[in-house]
């Protein structure tokens, strides 16, 4: 089923893919994109966190919502459609809300974290703990209240500007005295609206993938 991405790549790079550790935290908009991004992509170990249910509101933009998924789980959901691509993966679904008191039942040997999940002090736990591990990680910024996603990137945090999300993580990163160098995944599009946060599938769906894209290729880049 990979037979396409080995000839892209190469096989020594292709099983690269396969021992590499992910762990993801949220399986949303930008999540969920990211997910199955992995899965299609050969990696073969994730661990997935989410405490959040199947909504109807999520079927505009979520890859793992359908009529039949809604009020379910989404890590089981999410388990379940990468057991349908590839038999052979192992996925560790969590079914929790990561925080500071709970975050240290996370193993230590992940190889790249993916943020993306909505809540800035986990954000910052996910990034304290990437730091004190020495585990690389991306965190997906603001993707929400945007319809331009061509003007969506992979830059470093403090790099960033006009994103409410960015602005709020400088400085806890700052106060904590940690590395605002690390990697995001941002739009330098201006939110259109302030207040409630409405979507399309295309900004977060772009976020997703360039996340997945950014793993791909500092996996090869190192080889």
């Amino acid at each position: 089923m990979y037979d396409r991405i080995i000839k892209l790549i190469g096989i020594t790079n292709f099983y690269k893919i396969n021992q590499t550790k992910i762990l993801l935290v949220g399986c949303g908009g930008v999540g969920s994109f990211a997910f199955i991004g992995l899965i299609r992509s050969g990696f073969l170990n994730i661990t997935v966190i989410d405490k959040d249910k199947v909504e109807l509101s999520n079927l505009n933009r979520q890859l793992i919502a359908n009529l039949n998924t809604l009020q379910k789980d989404k890590v089981d959901v999410a388990k379940d459609m990468a057991k349908e691509i590839n038999p052979d993966i192992k996925i560790n679904a969590i079914n929790t809300f990561l925080t500071k008191d709970n975050i240290n039942m996370l193993e230590k040997d992940y190889d790249y974290i993916i943020d993306a999940c909505d809540t800035l002090n986990t954000k910052l736990e996910l990034i304290k703990y990437a730091e004190n591990n020495h585990i690389n990680i991306i965190s997906s910024m603001g993707m929400g209240n945007r319809i331009d996603a061509s003007k969506i990137k992979i830059t470093t945090l403090d790099k960033t500007h006009d994103d409410p999300v960015a602005k709020i993580l400088r400085k806890l990163v700052k106060d904590n005295h940690l590395n605002s160098k690390i990697k995001v995944c941002f739009s330098e599009e201006k939110p259109i609206k302030k207040g409630e946060v409405n979507s399309l599938i295309t900004s977060p769906g772009v976020a997703g993938l360039l996340i997945v894209n950014e793993i791909i290729n500092d996996i090869i880049k190192a080889s």
